[in-house]
């Protein structure tokens, strides 16, 4: 094959040609590949600027083939960035009456003066706020969003209380959470300590799981499903936050949240321009749309799938750039739904994509309300579920009644394969918590105690209990993690989770995958709770996968699993990366894009550290445990790991013996009360 060499800004590059071959005796494509520089101008029919230069990036015209419309260019021009949405509606709960408030307030006030911490004095203050903001969200809901933004600018909570606070941004569901909570109990004291740390964590609450399940876990278990030698291709991928307001030359060192837009600033320089933002992206950025296609131009050709495609594929969640609800609509979110999974539907085959919903896959913010809300609130969301049902049925990727049942659990769902795989996706806004931003369900903190206030793991029991009774193995997917370091998920609802998992393993669950934190993580699940740690005990794995999007300082990702068609065990996982720190020398040229080459084989990384695993035994949870003893003896493992956690990115941080028997701890650990009470904090993240 001819093949050329040019030299931009220093750098040697292929063009036209891959770089380097696959090993012999591979299934996959070559070690590395070359993008175009060029935009593939032929993906859509019409642009609304024109997509062959360098110095924008494309806007396509986008039709819904739900709705029926084209969205306008409006609602992704870099130049006009959005203040606030006043179209949507901003829903509040109904005024309460005279025998709501009075029975409110006898409950709130047995609950102070029941709850053994106001002790500490920080802690009692705080509730005691929270009890007069209730009652006021009760009795005047519209003054729920002035309060909080009084509140926030009276403390200086935010730089921007008003589009964080108001009525535009999270004022309606933080006003419904306090109006709903049980704020001067385990609520509020959970409140208290996310978001102010003044109060102390309470602990996770006991679980009664004398009626959850509905039979007692087999003994003996079944006979496990035998090994076909047949293996299936699956494409994992997760958080790719597609940014269609991403502004060629904007400021990507900003100080002022996701960075490359037409509004970003560095404040510690504001009147000049530190790092004009690169075409394909940058470390404190959201992906362009010239990154995202560079990537499904690239994926095909890596995985060796450019002729057979893919068997099916995953997507663990976010879509959706990391916007602020000021900049935020339910058409902006739709748009991106409808860009992304289309894009997905057209370039990377006709394989089912299975989908779930990430926390910034909705408006406002990382919200979800649970149906028990009743009424209109219940079905606040609603027009979500809708609509991103809607469009994996015109994809053919889910059924009409896969549709329905969807739209009553939160766009989760379940669907058996004819393969005997069964998929279960999660929506797990219901099981999470953040300290950045405004970027966690407010709607989590009402009745905290009840560890499945959405029915979300309701729904997950049922259906693993009838996989167990059909003989089907099971896939589980979600976008927060359960466990790792513990800040993401809240403490009930991982513990519970935990405990589904260990009832439903090893014979039914075969894998379990999430996203979220940008990350190349994995969690092994043990039985028991963890009281015992061992190769014995080890009963599942979760995959975390890594996100395309760079923010904040990782390079790009994606992954590819080798799968077991008869018993769906992964055998391998192949990572593939795109160094983010080589994309300024890309820019003014159309020739070449992107290169992302292979990373790494987990087996290949991590097998030889143990004795006795033949090439075909599954990456299972006592393959897991048993490099984590490896590590335990040799911690350039965990070096090796924590590498492969940012994706090689030159911006991960140095990791000294307390962080890397930290990564083991939370390698073990698949909830956050375990994580809490077994690891060092703090060293969960390379970014």
């Amino acid at each position: 094959m001819l093949r050329r060499t040019i030299s931009v800004a220093g750098h040697w590059f292929l063009v036209g040609a891959i770089a380097s071959q696959a090993r012999s005796g591979d299934t996959l494509g070559p070690s590395s590949f070359v993008a175009p520089g060029a935009f593939p101008t032929s993906v859509y029919k019409s642009y609304y600027n024109d997509p062959t230069g360098t110095s924008v990036q494309p806007q396509p015209v986008i039709s819904d083939p739900v709705l029926h419309t084209v969205y306008p260019f409006s609602l992704t021009n870099p130049d006009n960035l959005p203040l606030n949405d006043s179209v949507d509606p901003h829903p509040l709960p109904p005024k309460a009456s005279p025998s709501q408030l009075l029975s409110a307030a006898v409950t709130q006030i047995l609950s102070i003066a029941e709850n053994p911490v106001f002790g500490h004095d920080t802690c009692t203050r705080c509730q005691a706020a929270l009890e007069v903001a209730k009652f006021l969200a009760m009795a005047e809901p519209e003054q729920g969003p002035p309060l909080a933004v009084q509140i926030c600018d009276h403390f200086d909570f935010n730089p921007d209380c008003e589009g964080q606070y108001g009525i535009f941004g999270a004022g309606s569901p933080v006003t419904q959470a306090i109006a709903n909570a049980d704020v001067g109990g385990y609520d509020g004291q959970s409140f208290c300590a996310e978001w102010f740390g003044l109060c102390e964590f309470p602990p996770a609450s006991p679980l009664n799981l004398t009626d959850w399940f509905a039979k007692p876990k087999p003994d003996p278990l079944p006979t496990p499903k035998e090994r076909s030698g047949e293996l299936l291709k699956v494409l994992h991928l997760s958080d790719w936050h597609i940014d269609p307001r991403f502004a060629n030359g904007a400021e990507a060192n900003c100080t002022n949240g996701v960075c490359c837009r037409s509004n970003s600033v560095n404040m510690n320089n504001p009147g000049m321009l530190l790092v004009p933002a690169p075409r394909f992206g940058s470390f404190m950025c959201d992906s362009p749309y010239s990154l995202v296609l560079a990537a499904l131009q690239s994926i095909p050709v890596l995985t060796g799938t450019e002729k057979t495609g893919f068997d099916f594929m995953i997507y663990t969640g976010d879509l959706v750039s990391h916007d602020d609800d000021a900049q935020l609509s339910r058409d902006y979110v739709m748009y991106e739904e409808t860009v992304l999974y289309g894009l997905f539907k057209r370039l990377i085959g006709n394989a089912p994509v299975y989908a779930a919903l990430g926390n910034h896959d909705t408006y406002n913010l990382a919200q979800d309300a649970p149906h028990s809300l009743g009424g209109a609130l219940g079905e606040q969301f609603s027009w979500n579920y809708d609509h991103v049902t809607s469009l994996w049925e015109h994809n053919d990727w889910i059924g009409e009644s896969i549709v329905q049942s969807a739209r009553a659990h939160y766009a989760a769902y379940s669907v058996s394969r004819t393969d005997g795989l069964r998929i279960i996706t999660l929506n797990t806004d219901f099981c999470m918590k953040s300290r950045i931003s405004n970027r966690q369900n407010y709607f989590n903190y009402i009745n905290l105690t009840h560890p499945d206030t959405s029915g979300m793991l309701r729904f997950l029991t049922d259906e693993l209990q009838d996989a167990e009774d059909t003989g089907e193995r099971v896939w589980i997917m979600g976008h927060v993690v359960s466990g790792w370091d513990g800040t993401n998920p809240l403490s009930n609802p991982s513990n519970l989770f935990y405990q589904i998992v260990d009832r439903f393993s090893p014979h039914v669950i075969a894998g379990i995958f999430f996203g979220h934190d940008h990350e190349d993580q994995l969690n092994v699940y043990y039985a028991n709770n963890a009281t015992n740690i061992s190769a014995e005990t080890a009963q599942t794995v979760a995959w975390i996968g890594p996100s395309l999007t760079p923010f904040t300082n990782l390079n790009s990702g994606f992954r590819v699993y080798e799968v077991d068609s008869g018993t769906f065990n992964i055998v391998n996982s192949y990572t593939w990366f795109a160094n983010v720190s080589a994309f300024p020398s890309l820019d003014n040229q159309v020739e070449f894009g992107p290169t992302f080459e292979f990373e790494y084989s987990a087996r290949e990384a991590f097998g030889a550290s143990i004795e006795g695993w033949g090439p075909d035994d599954p990456l299972n949870a006592t393959f897991w445990h048993l490099v984590t003893e490896a590590m335990e003896a040799d911690n350039s493992l965990v070096s090796a790991f924590r590498d492969f956690q940012g994706k090689r990115s030159t911006r991960s941080p140095p990791c000294d013996s307390t962080c890397l028997n930290a990564t083991i701890c939370y390698i073990r650990s698949g909830s956050a009360a375990i994580s809490r009470a077994n690891c060092a904090p703090g060293f969960g993240s390379v970014q």
